[in-house]
């Protein structure tokens, strides 16, 4: 089916109480997995891309190669832009047909967050595309940028943050960390005193690292979408070594790619189950 707009694609997960993991591509065999697999298990699926990982394919080929998958199966499919950082990047996304963007603020101060956000907000909300922004700092490292220090979510500032900029989603740190090299302790006391403040969904980024015990509890904390790329990059990139730690002379990169593309489905399948026991 056509690509779906975020704030339909929010109510349909609201209505059936799902969380939607937000599958992070970076290439064709990637995309292809991500919603192969949602396909499979028939649960609705985020696609979402990072600046950096543009760079590869650019904004037009990755919306292209996501319409065109998700025209051929039966899910809700919606294309989001993770980690804007500039408004060029918001901007780009949006003509490209992006469904929803993220713009990453939080490092500025929180006014110049707060205005910056509403910036967006308005130039996205005109042309019928949704805003994710974060509110609190995770540590851990997100692809080239590595933080050490984070910086939990405040539930009566987001309150106010969300009413202030007049976002749809809002992105919060109560233990959640970017990458696989630390252990998550996610705060569930502080998540449920967000949710029961904000009224918008709430997102986590970092989902990779976190246990399956706590992702399987997360729908309950008006979390609606989850953000996973660590683990599909790394079953992706030990698919390939594995292949040439076998055969250093490999040489059917088709195989050799479908058998990566395999693996990044398994984990998806993995992931969906699990969020939505």
């Amino acid at each position: 089916m056509p690509l779906v707009n975020m704030e339909s694609f929010l109510q349909l997960l609201e209505e059936k109480n799902l969380i939607a993991p937000a599958f992070n591509t970076t290439n064709l065999e990637m995309t292809l997995a991500i919603i192969q697999g949602a396909e499979e298990i028939g649960f609705p699926v985020i696609v979402q891309i990072t600046p950096t990982n543009i760079k590869l394919s650019g904004y037009d080929y990755i919306a292209h190669i996501v319409k065109s998958a998700a025209e051929k199966v039966n899910i809700p499919v919606t294309l989001h832009l993770d980690h804007g950082m500039t408004f060029e990047d918001i901007k780009q996304a949006v003509d490209a047909g992006f469904n929803s963007v993220m713009i990453d603020a939080s490092k500025l101060p929180y006014e110049e967050n707060i205005k910056f956000t509403r910036e967006v907000v308005e130039y996205c909300h005109e042309r019928g595309v949704s805003v994710e922004a974060e509110l609190g700092e995770l540590g851990g490292k997100e692809d080239d940028h590595e933080t050490d220090e984070s910086a939990q979510t405040d539930p009566m500032l987001a309150r106010e943050f969300v009413e202030r900029t007049g976002i749809d989603l809002l992105a919060v740190s109560v233990g959640n960390i970017h990458g696989l090299d630390e252990q998550p302790k996610i705060n569930l006391e502080l998540l449920r005193e967000i949710a029961d403040t904000v009224e918008i969904p709430l997102v986590i980024h970092g989902g990779s690292g976190i246990p399956e015990d706590i992702l399987a509890q997360l729908k309950n904390y008006n979390i609606r979408k989850i953000n996973i790329a660590s683990d599909l990059r790394k079953r992706f990139i030990s698919s390939i070594g594995r292949r040439y730690e076998q055969n250093p002379n490999e040489y059917n990169l088709i195989s050799v790619l479908l058998e990566a593309q395999s693996g990044v489905k398994e984990v998806v399948i993995d992931k969906l189950s699990t969020l939505n026991r």
